[in-house]
Formats: C-alpha cells, structure tokens, sequence
C-alpha cells in the first residue's frame, strides 16, 4: 500500500480516517487530487486583481487546512468543506493584499449576461447596454470607460462593506449560497444584499 494508485478506489473520507490513524502520505495525495479545482478557483478570484500564482499558494494552504481540519460527523461531504476553505482562504488574501480596483466593466458584462438565473436577465439589461464592444468607435470607448468610473464611485459611496464582499464574490461567478458559505452569512441576508447591490447599480441608468 502506499502508492497513490492504490488510494484512488476509496472515498476521500475513507482516507482522510486512515490518514488520522497516521498515513501521512494521503495528505500529498489529497492535495494533487484537488489541485486543479484550486487552479480554477484561482482563474476565477484572479479578476478581483489578484496574483494568479499568489492565489493559487492560497488556494494551496487552504486545502491544507481543509485536510487537517475536516471533521467527518460535523461537515458535509469532504469535497463540500474543501471548496469552501480553499475558496475563503484565497479571499482573505485578496481583501488583505488590497485589491486595486474592481473587476473591468467587461467581467460585470459577462458574467451577468451568463447568470443561470432566470430571473436576472431583466434586472442587469441596463448594464448590457454598456458593454463595451470592439468595433465600437473611440468616442464610444471614452463613454464606456466613463461610465466604468461611475460604477467604481458608486461600489464605492453606495455600497456597504458587506455588500462590496457579495459583490466581489459574485463576480467570480459564485451562486450566493456559495457567497454565503465563504463569507459565513446565512442565504436569506447574502440574497437580501445582492438585491441590494442591483437595486443601487440599477439607479445609475
């Protein structure tokens, strides 16, 4: 036994009661099983102005912690915990690091455009309609990027901090269940703010 092979037929929180028992070596093989679902978090907190590989040595230690931490008659599934730590703990780095700005009006554009729900598409018409488009001319661009700067002054006047951190998440494509679960909040007062946020962002049309 040993060889990472061998580990694949059992369940993570089959491994992770073998690893307390003092299989030390799990630990390197849960880390590589899950290294890429820290890539792609790291892809997706990188708008928020973030160093990619810097959010990835995050994303790292987190599911370190995930393993060491995880407590299999408290969590839900192993998979459940790691994502959630991984994804708090690259988070933290990015508030603590002090984020430049927000994400480019674009990142808004794109990733309202692919909401999956249902209800929203109405809501962020307003913003579609400033997406910047490349055959769009220079006087257009200089609008565009106006109205850029008045999204970025109203994030920062209008919204509280709560707010700002619902806002953040939601743009690296997080459901707020999902927002609620790394900012420790329940769902009911995460979606209470995300209607918020659209309310306030809607006014600026």
């Amino acid at each position: 036994m040993g060889m990472s092979g061998d580990y694949e037929q059992y369940s993570d929180e089959e491994l992770i009661v073998r690893l307390r028992d003092g299989e030390e070596r799990i630990t390197d093989y849960i880390m590589d099983k899950y290294k890429n679902l820290v890539r792609s978090k790291a892809k997706s907190m990188y708008i928020l102005g973030a160093d990619r590989e810097d959010l990835i040595q995050e994303g790292m230690i987190g599911l370190f912690k995930a393993i060491r931490d995880y407590d299999i008659g408290r969590d839900a599934s192993f998979f459940t915990f790691a994502d959630l730590c991984v994804s708090r703990q690259m988070y933290t780095a990015v508030q603590a690091a002090g984020r430049q700005k927000h994400a480019p009006l674009n990142t808004y554009i794109s990733l309202y455009a692919n909401s999956s729900e249902k209800d929203e598409g109405e809501e962020w018409e307003m913003i579609n309609s400033l997406i910047s488009k490349s055959e769009r001319n220079p006087e257009e661009l200089l609008i565009d990027r106006e109205n850029v700067e008045l999204i970025e002054k109203t994030i920062e006047k209008e919204l509280s901090s709560f707010e700002k951190q619902v806002l953040d998440l939601y743009l690296t494509g997080m459901k707020y269940t999902q927002i609620a679960r790394v900012l420790g909040k329940d769902d009911k007062s995460t979606d209470n703010a995300l209607q918020r946020i659209k309310n306030k962002l809607k006014r600026l049309i």
